[in-house]
């Protein structure tokens, strides 16, 4: 599968001055010992020029914190753990890790930045929910971005990037079976069953008739033993950017191809987004204006180089006995379809950027799907509500025509 190709932004020149410096004064005094050659076993970090748009040591806290909503992964959260040095203290308890935050070339931002899983590892608390029980978290990163529409009223949150600019999930079928599906709507013209994992994007598809509400079932629980049990009969709910592989590379009663469309092509619900709360905007905005830029360009050299990152997660899933197992293939994946399928951000338009258009499109959507389940959004909810491009660097973009 060929890869849209990626454009690394340029080092800015002051930068690059203070790097050679940095590295000029590492040289000694004279060369008083031999010895003192870089043989490439230091693995300090440079640091960042000193009140540079990479050093965040005056406007950030010593320590951002980030509540992500799963396990460590690629998919939705891979730009942040990009940015974990390597010296990283993993507390395989509490299922978080805590490094060094550096940026694009290696670069010691001055601060630390925490990770800490979600999902399984907070009890399925919802990320939204978790940043108001723990004031300590500065940032959030749901699993959908529609979180945020369902709990505007009570417990409102603000996005300040996107991580990826579409949802990764989607619903599978094995095309040997139903030769005749080639999307969601054509399997809504069929009695086949579809299991999902409950999301209100169902709801959605539901409401409208282009899934009858007879054929869908709740009970699936992200598990492939069911569809494969059912040898392909019914259909099912997963992601893009691990699934397919999984069923055809990993699943030996499968190690077949399947099918799928992605639910943004009828529900336009963006991805994982780092969000704060409204009220810390103020407290936090500085260090947003010099953070922001820092996590677009590790989305962008997360592209390029994933492999390290991939590492990292695996390493961390295994420290923190996740129940879901995650494989190199599967992050090589990962990284292949958030290109493939533009799920990061359209070529050219910048990283982490909020299309307003399509946010209030969403709001329209899902606004009568939580509605209908008594959970009632803000009165007058607008996209300013929700979102801000206020922190965005528009030149940081992915290549690609």
């Amino acid at each position: 599968m060929s890869l849209h190709h990626v454009r690394r932004k340029a080092v800015p020149l002051a930068a690059a001055v203070a790097m050679l410096s940095v590295l000029a004064a590492c040289g000694g005094d004279g060369g008083d010992d031999g010895d003192d050659s870089d043989d490439g076993k230091n693995s300090a970090s440079p640091a960042a020029e000193a009140g540079g748009a990479t050093d965040l040591s005056k406007e950030c806290p010593e320590t951002i914190v980030v509540q992500t909503a799963w396990w460590p992964d690629i998919t939705s959260a891979g730009a942040m753990y990009q940015l974990l040095g390597d010296d990283m203290d993993v507390d395989a308890n509490a299922k978080k890790v805590t490094a060094p935050l550096v940026a694009s070339g290696g670069k010691d931002t001055g601060v630390k930045l925490e990770l800490r899983s979600g999902g399984p590892a907070i009890g399925f608390n919802p990320t939204s929910s978790q940043m108001y029980t723990d004031d300590s978290i500065h940032l959030g990163i749901p699993q959908g971005f529609d979180e945020a529409i369902q709990n505007s009223d009570k417990q409102p949150t603000l996005a300040v990037m996107s991580l990826l600019a579409k949802n990764p999930q989607v619903i599978m079928w094995d095309p040997e079976k139903h030769p005749d599906v080639k999307s969601i709507e054509d399997i809504g013209k069929t009695d086949t069953t579809v299991v999902y994992v409950p999301t209100p994007y169902m709801d959605y598809l539901t409401s409208k008739g282009i899934l009858k509400k007879d054929q869908v079932d709740s009970s699936g629980d992200g598990s492939p033993a069911r569809f494969v049990a059912a040898g392909g009969d019914i259909a099912t709910s997963g992601y893009a950017t691990e699934d397919p592989y999984i069923y055809e590379e990993e699943l030996p009663d499968w190690g077949k191809p399947v099918e799928s469309q992605l639910a943004y092509e009828y529900y336009p619900n963006p991805g994982p987004s780092p969000m704060i709360r409204p009220a810390d905007k103020a407290e936090l905005a500085p260090c947003l204006k010099k953070l922001v830029p820092v996590i677009q360009q590790g989305a962008v050299d997360l592209m390029e180089n994933p492999d390290p990152v991939i590492d990292k997660v695996i390493e961390l899933r295994d420290a923190f006995k996740a129940d879901q197992p995650f494989s190199k293939g599967v992050g090589k994946y990962s990284v292949e379809q958030m290109q493939a399928l533009d799920l990061v951000a359209d070529p050219g338009k910048p990283v982490g950027e909020f299309d307003t258009g399509r946010v209030q499109e969403l709001i329209d959507v899902a606004g009568p799907v939580f509605e209908a389940q008594k959970k009632p959004i803000k009165d007058g909810l607008t996209p300013e509500d929700l979102v801000t491009n206020e922190f965005i660097d528009t030149s940081i973009t992915l290549g690609g025509e």
